[in-house]
């Protein structure tokens, strides 16, 4: 699937698309992490990029003392061929009772990623906060297509030229398809 984002004036800046499979093989200069505050692995998303990339990866996340929610650091990318760098962010804990707390978190996830990847030329992102941290998958979908087309208008010098929505599920894949083409 695939959108183009456009500026004000008209100019296309960047693609944004949608694809179904795994991020740690997905060609993309740069990945996120869906990581928990420690940065040091986890289930889900985190895991597989930790075992993918190997244990260098968890030596340079030691360095990084940790991030909190909506916060972004960067590492090297190590074993993950597909990838020169990976973004670790922490998404927000979905409880349903802040509801625009959450997003306000969830956005901060995806505009300090989005300023980390911006030298750049295409940056990947999994559903961020979606599995362990049960953020609705179709809000948090509207959060990140939002978020990322606001940063684009914000940003119309980025080097960015394609952001990627990875869905791991058919359904996940269904909702961002979905959002994309809003």
């Amino acid at each position: 699937m695939l959108a183009s984002v456009a500026s004000p004036e008209n100019k296309v800046m960047a693609a944004l698309l949608a694809f179904q499979g795994d991020i740690t093989r997905y060609p993309s200069e740069v990945i996120v992490n869906a990581a928990n505050s420690s940065l040091l692995g986890g289930g889900g998303v985190d895991g597989a990029i930790h075992r993918a990339a190997g244990p260098e990866l968890l030596e340079a996340c030691r360095k990084l003392n940790g991030a909190r929610t909506g916060e972004a650091k960067m590492t090297d990318a190590f074993h993950i061929g597909s990838a020169q760098k990976i973004i670790h962010t922490v998404g927000p804990v979905y409880t349903g009772r802040d509801p625009e707390r959450s997003a306000e978190l969830l956005a901060s996830c995806y505009r300090n990623s989005l300023d980390l990847a911006s030298g750049y030329r295409s940056v990947a992102f999994p559903a961020i906060s979606t599995g362990a941290y049960h953020y609705p998958i179709e809000d948090a979908t509207r959060v990140a297509v939002r978020t990322i087309r606001g940063w684009l208008a914000q940003h119309p010098e980025t080097a960015l030229e394609t952001i990627t929505l990875i869905a791991f599920s058919d359904a996940d894949f269904a909702v961002i398809r979905e959002a994309i083409a809003l």
